[in-house]
């Protein structure tokens, strides 16, 4: 990135954006840009928006955001919506990322008069005692959020990652958890984080960015990134690099690489993890703690990209490994330390119907979470005995967890599903009781209902599908129908609690969800279905899905909306352009719309893992073929298009819905708005303050009420 774009942005918000009446959207300069890729021209009409630091970029995206608030603001009865969206997702306190250490339990937590997760940790007392409060910091026009935290093995210390306004720019911070007291230094560059402790709590493992260097560009932010370790109270600068590019004695990795070094307590072994961009496989490594923590360290390579593995756990002498070698829905193996031979493992989860998503280490044996027809189970495997037993879970919905600590029996866990609130309990080998991190969630949701179906794509091949509705929803096609699909890098839409979409729901509305090719439902194989090449499938699922739904009475093409965010930005934008015909209206959030270019944003070497590359001439087909922006055509009838973006965002660049909007804009032959809203205190999502989420959610459905002919919703003056 060249130059200070947050210091640039800063500078226009405090200038005033005059919108023009009647009401229109800036027009952007084109600047036709030609590429030859193996024989085919593409015609690049925006290129000039990718100095996303550049005066002229951010001065057209904040005239687009201030025309489409402009525009949204009109809309009768969008206030009162967010009160309800707000009421709805205020509807009981809710409870993420829990973690358990030295017999406490820390979590994040936000109550429903709360914007943004704080802190907490519950003492062997079982008093929660706050610990850190992001709010803190805020100023008008900028949040902060906890990126990621990590208890020290007894408990005493937590080292966690801050960032501001979304970026996910995070610097790290330590604290005794005791007496609340910080510790002086802090470790900034630290994204990724990957904090691991080391047993006796004086330092930890820590991912950290390079440097960069004026002129360096967009791209070289995550490149070159290496592992250190900090002693609590030592200068950060002075910090061991362990691994990584030019560090002597590293193990081999390049740029793009992403390493970390885990240390698990109770074991005398390191593990150390290289991630190779998006690659849905890790290197790994192992050698002795005491020599994993000096430079030079004598590593040996057990597993790497043909051995498919994606995560691994440490016990006494035995290294778990969970992969998708000859096993797309993945299995567990074990093997020894001291003779960690492949060809002497042992299998401890075969492979199955089920999807093995997650383990985690107990002293009492390895607690496994599984994904069966879209819904969780939750296993442990004995250490003790080696047998693996089923855990019974009280609800059919996600498990969120297990969650362990490595020097102690038991493992905690959460069950939600789409219209159930989040219940924590706590396994061990003896029973399971439920655990009372939340008090009950205020709203009465039994007049909600879930269906999961299977629905045949083109291709014959069963499409998961889940639909959230009122149990006296009539099928008649007239109620509005929000569509959302993902479909990239082996993630799973499970259900969670869908509080954003009641005040839909109470409106008698409908939420689906299509499970598209591409995401993890059905293990890796359906994730290399919707990948590269076959990518076009995870696109042709959502409009199959979208027809399967309005054949069958849940909508009609002038009530339907298709909504993805992030890589489900290519899933909405090819649905777009291959199916004008099918669709009201679309919603992109911080979504893919030009892959052909993504290469060159901020994380490009990784999406091309995912994605393909432009340097193959099979890459470049196969992301032509998922490009949005090349696939707009001049003249068409396009439905409503509500794009959003934050102009911090780390992952997809601004310029990719900036130039969206642009060639829509100008494309477009229906007269039917197309907007892009723009956060100048948001990246891509992460770290969004409740205030912000709601805000989002109120301006699509208000959006989704006006284009669907809603008379208590239509503007009294024409939107141009």
């Amino acid at each position: 990135m060249r130059g200070n774009s947050f210091t640039l942005i800063a500078v226009l918000l405090t200038q005033q954006v005059a919108v023009a009446e009647p009401l229109t959207p800036p027009v952007a300069p084109v600047r036709p840009f030609s590429d030859q890729y193996f024989g085919t021209t593409v015609v690049d009409p925006y290129r000039w928006m990718e100095d996303r630091s550049s005066s002229e970029f951010v001065a057209y995206m904040m005239a687009q955001g201030a025309y489409a608030r402009a525009v949204i603001d009109r809309i009768p009865g969008r206030e009162k919506l967010q009160e309800r969206v707000a009421a709805h997702t205020g509807g009981g306190v809710l409870v993420t990322n829990v973690k358990t250490a030295g017999g406490r339990i820390f979590f994040l937590r936000r109550a429903p008069s709360e914007n943004t997760y704080k802190l907490f940790v519950r003492d062997k007392s079982a008093t929660d005692r706050l610990l850190i409060d992001p709010d803190r910091d805020a100023r008008p026009g900028q949040h902060f959020a906890i990126d990621y935290y990590t208890p020290a093995p007894k408990g005493n210390k937590v080292a966690y990652g801050i960032s501001a306004g979304g970026s996910e720019h995070s610097v790290i911070h330590i604290m005794d958890t005791a007496s609340g007291k910080q510790s002086t230094e802090t470790i900034d560059r630290a994204d990724y984080g990957g904090l691991s402790w080391i047993s006796d709590e004086s330092g930890f493992f820590y991912n950290r960015m390079a440097a960069l260097k004026p002129g360096n560009s967009d791209t070289a932010r995550y490149l070159n990134s290496r592992v250190y370790l900090h002693r609590v109270g030592e200068d950060p600068t002075k910090d061991l690099a362990l691994i990584g590019t030019g560090v002597p004695g590293s193990p081999a990795v390049v740029p793009s690489d992403i390493p970390f070094i885990v240390a698990q307590p109770g074991t005398h072994m390191a593990v150390a993890l290289i991630a190779h961009g998006a690659e849905p496989a890790l290197e790994v490594l192992i050698a002795p703690l005491s020599q994993a923590s000096r430079a030079e360290a004598n590593w040996r390579k057990i597993a790497d990209t043909p051995d498919s593995v994606t995560s691994v756990a440490l016990h006494a002498e035995d290294l778990y490994l969970l992969t998708h070698k000859d096993a797309p829905r993945y299995r567990i193996v074990a093997l020894s330390v001291s003779d960690p031979d492949w060809a002497r493992s042992r299998s401890i989860v075969e492979p199955s119907e089920r999807v093995v998503e997650d383990m985690e280490p107990a002293a009492d044996g390895l607690y496994i979470r599984d994904l069966d027809g879209g819904l969780s189970r939750l296993r442990r495997y004995d250490f003790s005995t080696r047998e693996l037993t089923e855990i019974t879970v009280a609800a059919q919905g996600t498990v969120d967890g297990p969650v362990t600590d490595p020097l102690r029996p038991g493992a905690l866990f959460g069950v939600q599903g789409w219209v159930l609130p989040v219940q924590w309990y706590r396994t061990d080998r003896a029973h399971t009781e439920k655990v009372s991190l939340t008090p009950p969630w205020t709203e009465d949701l039994s007049a909600y209902t879930s269906e999961e179906l299977k629905v045949p794509a083109r291709d014959g091949v069963l499409v998961p599908l889940s639909i959230v509705h009122r149990r006296d929803v009539r099928l008649d096609g007239k109620a509005p129908l929000w569509l959302t699909g993902y479909g990239a890098y082996g993630y799973a839409l499970e259900p969670t609690l869908a509080a954003g979409h009641l005040a839909l729901l109470e409106d008698g509305g409908i939420f689906a969800v299509c499970h598209v090719r591409g995401g993890g439902e059905l293990g890796e194989q359906w994730h290399q279905a919707g990948m590269k090449a076959t990518k076009p499938n995870t696109f042709h699922d959502l409009i199959d899905c979208a027809q399967y739904l309005q054949a069958h009475g849940y909508g009609s093409p002038q009530t339907t909306a298709i909504a993805g965010g992030s890589a489900g930005g290519i899933t909405v934008g090819m649905a777009l352009v291959e199916r004008p015909d099918l669709f009201r209206v679309v919603f992109s959030g911080v979504g893919d719309s030009n892959a052909l270019r993504a290469e060159y944003e901020t994380a490009g070497e990784f999406n091309s893992k995912e994605y393909g590359s432009d340097k193959t001439e099979a890459g470049f087909k196969g992301l032509l073929a998922m490009d949005a922006l090349s696939h707009v055509k001049d003249g068409t009838s396009y439905p409503a298009v509500l794009l959003t973006t934050g102009l911090n965002d780390p992952r997809v660049a601004p310029w990719q819905p900036g130039k969206m909007a642009a060639r829509l804009q100008a494309a477009t032959s229906s007269g039917r708005p197309v907007l892009l809203l723009v956060d100048p205190d948001a990246g891509h999502g992460h770290g969004s303050t409740k205030l912000q989420r709601d805000r989002e959610i109120a301006d699509r459905l208000a959006f989704l009420y006006w284009q669907i002919g809603w008379p208590a919703y239509q503007p009294a003056a024409a939107v141009n």
